[in-house]
């Protein structure tokens, strides 16, 4: 069937952040939340909202593991908890405000890397006339941050969707992430491709939701059966043409 729908996967396909990113943006969380937390009369010191940091994570994988996600302000939320149990309930609206905030901007202090073909391949397939959306779960930085990233690198008007986990409670890879997406365009399974770099989470999960699927790797294609892609590419640049071959 023609293709009429193209999804997208945010990390590690349209942007890239090295593993060491995360302590980068940890170190700028903490050190406003100390500041924040500080100057309204509750003082934390920083090894103890670092221990309470590492213990949101445990509590945040508990919840991933299960294709599910929260909003940033749940993660703020066990991040104060973990400090003291009472903090979180004695912390005004305000407050609280600033401290999601602060944990939801360090990404566009120390911004990541866009895959430099990206600008010229959406043009091209928006050009074509294909419905563009993304499907991407989120880590600690939320959708809403991410679209200020999108909007940086003039990526975000090419999309009519942009789905991001914490927004909608379910994580790739449910398939209900994709389906949700889809309707939400007109698009439908059988004339919609995913594309993305995970083979669990986006060659397998858009397979599940019915979609077909072009993964971005360097490395060679070895996977069968759900976790096997329609066709593989190494860079976006190949993209417009990836999607000739498929129709």
């Amino acid at each position: 069937m023609p293709i009429k729908t193209i999804t997208f996967d945010f990390w590690g396909t349209l942007l890239f952040d090295g593993p060491a990113s995360d302590n980068r943006y940890k170190k700028r969380r903490l050190v406003e939340f100390e500041t924040l937390l500080g100057s309204a009369g509750m003082p934390v010191s920083a090894a103890a909202l670092d221990r309470a940091y590492e213990e949101s994570g445990v509590y945040l994988s508990r919840i991933w593991a299960t294709s599910r996600d929260v909003p940033v302000h749940d993660h703020v939320r066990a991040i104060l908890a973990a400090v003291d149990a009472a903090l979180a309930r004695r912390v005004p609206s305000a407050l609280m405000t600033a401290l999601v905030d602060a944990y939801s901007r360090p990404i566009l202090q120390v911004p990541p890397a866009v895959d430099d073909g990206a600008l010229a391949a959406l043009e091209a397939l928006d050009g074509a006339g294909y419905t563009l959306a993304i499907v991407s779960n989120i880590m600690r930085t939320p959708g809403a941050t991410l679209r200020q990233v999108l909007e940086r690198f003039r990526l975000l008007g090419f999309f009519k969707r942009t789905t991001f986990s914490d927004e909608v409670g379910i994580r790739k890879p449910a398939p209900e992430i994709f389906a949700l997406t889809l309707r939400a365009v007109g698009g439908e399974p059988e004339t919609a491709v995913h594309v993305g770099d995970d083979a669990i989470l986006d060659v397998q999960g858009a397979r599940a939701a019915g979609m077909r699927v072009i993964q971005v790797t360097s490395s060679p294609i070895r996977a069968r059966g759900a976790q096997r892609p329609d066709l593989a590419i190494r860079r976006l640049a190949d993209l417009p043409d990836a999607i000739d071959r498929l129709e």
